[in-house]
């Protein structure tokens, strides 16, 4: 969903037995408050009102209304779950932001403060924060850390993030696969 007034507030990523629950990956501060956001929408703005039953791992058992099978939730795996960015409470600290804000922001080198890519994404397979960048010069996209070390700067309101400490570069496939035969 490419609407920027609508927050990405988490994903359902599988099922949980045989009486229609979902497993949802949750991005609220507080995995369990999804909830108290529905009802959410898939992003084909189809209504979903859910409530958080319990837990499986680090997952959120979740039911969604009129789901009673799980033939019917398995058809909604792979859904994420949005809401209004106005419902979401106000950011009240300078560096406070939404993930989504970062997506579309200049990527800009410490040492030069040339423009080196743009933020394409943001992630966490579960080691924390990782922002995928487009590389200006090759078009490749290249995943860095997303922590102080390696992006000192975020700058929602001029549109940047500076990096630190990351080549934007990338070597050739043929000259990467010769120096492993070495």
């Amino acid at each position: 969903m490419s609407n920027p007034s609508k927050i990405c507030l988490g994903a359902i990523v599988g099922v949980h037995g045989i009486k229609g629950e979902v497993k949802v990956k949750s991005f609220t501060e507080r995995d369990r408050d999804i909830d108290k956001y529905s009802p959410l929408e898939d992003e084909n703005g189809q209504s979903l009102t859910i409530k958080v039953v319990g837990h499986s791992k680090e997952l959120l058992r979740v039911k969604i209304e009129g789901v009673n099978d799980r033939n019917l939730a398995m058809t909604f795996i792979g859904k994420q779950l949005f809401t209004d960015r106005k419902s979401l409470p106000p950011l009240t600290k300078d560096e406070e932001y939404y993930q989504t804000d970062l997506v579309g922001l200049a990527v800009r080198e410490l040492s030069s403060g040339n423009v080196a890519g743009k933020v394409e994404g943001v992630y966490n397979f579960g080691a924390g924060d990782i922002l995928e960048i487009k590389v200006k010069s090759s078009g490749k996209l290249e995943m860095i850390p997303f922590n102080r070390e390696y992006v000192p700067t975020v700058n929602i309101e001029d549109g940047y993030i500076i990096v630190n400490a990351v080549s934007m570069q990338f070597a050739p496939d043929d000259e990467d696969e010769k120096s492993h035969e070495s």
